[in-house]
């Protein structure tokens, strides 16, 4: 077992990685200062984890929530559901939510633990490749809205995080792609070290060589506490978490959310991001082709041809939380693994890279 420390002063926490964790029941008590707890899953998660998760926590009081599963889902109308369960077993303030599942579980959770009651504990124990390296590091909690996602939320730090790559085992193909999505973004926004590791090895990776899946995930979780812990609530450098995000937010709000999984529309947004900054004159053609080799290599979707207008594109970045004083904000590359801040691009640029991903 690999452990990081994510160091917030006295939100710190840390963030255990490897395998068969879930049979680790002091893992989670050693984190759990009450009595009461309510397991948050899903209905693809609960068949496969949820018995397991149960049988750690005998001696406490223990309740669960199963979701519907899907991005569609993420919604205030679902974290009711988490009320209600919480209200019903008349959970009080000294209670610990347990987010057992991906990304959308994972947010969800935490933004009913900041909320019920002003803000109670909670434990992340993220079951897809995306939520290890991501979402489940960093304490951003919160729900979509039909006009942009990620749009309602709070900031609210886990008490640890447990990171069980054996779930990866009943992940399918498609999922595990758009988990490496998120991973590729560490090497390109600032670890070309990173980067040419994830080069040499993604034929390895896709074929889940457990030992890389246990590297890649230590080393993505690694470079976001760094980040976060210099920029907790995201008012400057966290922001470079954000490549290609504002590009693939768009798309999910505009397709409809699930229609592209959130690592599918990271993995076309992170090429647009990289053509922009090819076309502002710091990345070369070749670099651009090395981004999207590594993509395809990862079975990840590089274009959006014919899905999306490229009015609909622009419009629909303009609703987004890098929007400031009605500039779109975009992270760019100075160089593979540089990346940084920019809203002095060119808009032609900027309309013109939308054009070319969206045509047909």
């Amino acid at each position: 077992m690999k452990t990081l420390n994510l160091d917030l002063g006295e939100n710190s926490y840390p963030i255990y990685i490897g395998q068969a964790l879930l049979d680790q029941a002091q893992l989670l008590t050693d984190h759990i200062h009450g009595k009461q707890v309510m397991i948050v899953t899903n209905t693809t998660v609960a068949p496969l984890y949820l018995q397991q998760v149960k049988s750690l926590l005998n001696s406490l009081n223990v309740a669960e929530v199963v979701l519907p599963d899907g991005e569609q889902y993420k919604t205030l109308d679902t974290v009711n559901l988490i009320f209600d369960a919480l209200l019903e077993n008349r959970f009080d303030r000294s209670c610990t939510l347990i987010a057992l599942g991906g990304g959308v579980v994972g947010d969800m959770t935490g933004f009913a633990a900041a909320s019920y009651q002003r803000g109670v504990d909670f434990i992340q124990i993220p079951t897809t490749l995306l939520s290890q390296v991501d979402s489940s590091v960093g304490g951003k909690t919160g729900v979509n809205h039909p006009l942009g996602k990620n749009m309602i939320g709070s900031f609210h730090q886990p008490n640890c995080v447990v990171i069980d790559v054996d779930t990866l085992d009943t992940l399918d193909d498609r999922q595990f792609s758009a988990g490496l999505a998120e991973v590729i973004k560490y090497g390109l926004l600032g670890n070309v070290n990173f980067l040419e590791f994830l080069q040499n090895n993604i034929e390895s990776l896709i074929s889940r060589e457990k030992s890389l899946i246990i590297q890649a995930v230590y080393q993505s979780c690694t470079d976001k506490a760094d980040i976060v812990a210099e920029d907790e609530l995201e008012s400057g450098k966290r922001a470079l978490l954000n490549f290609g995000h504002t590009f693939g937010h768009a798309i999910e709000n505009t397709l409809g959310y699930g229609v592209f999984l959130h690592g599918e529309a990271i993995s076309v947004g992170m090429l647009m991001a990289t053509k922009l900054s090819q076309m502002s004159g710091d990345l070369s053609e070749g670099e651009v082709s090395q981004v999207k080799d590594l993509l395809e290599k990862s079975n990840l979707p590089v274009s959006v041809a014919g899905k999306i207008s490229a009015s609909e594109f622009l419009s629909a970045m303009s609703v987004d939380k890098k929007v400031v004083d009605g500039n779109i904000r975009l992270i760019l590359m100075r160089k593979l693994g540089e990346s940084y801040i920019s809203d002095t691009y060119e808009q032609a640029q900027l309309e013109q890279v939308i054009g070319d991903f969206c045509q047909p």
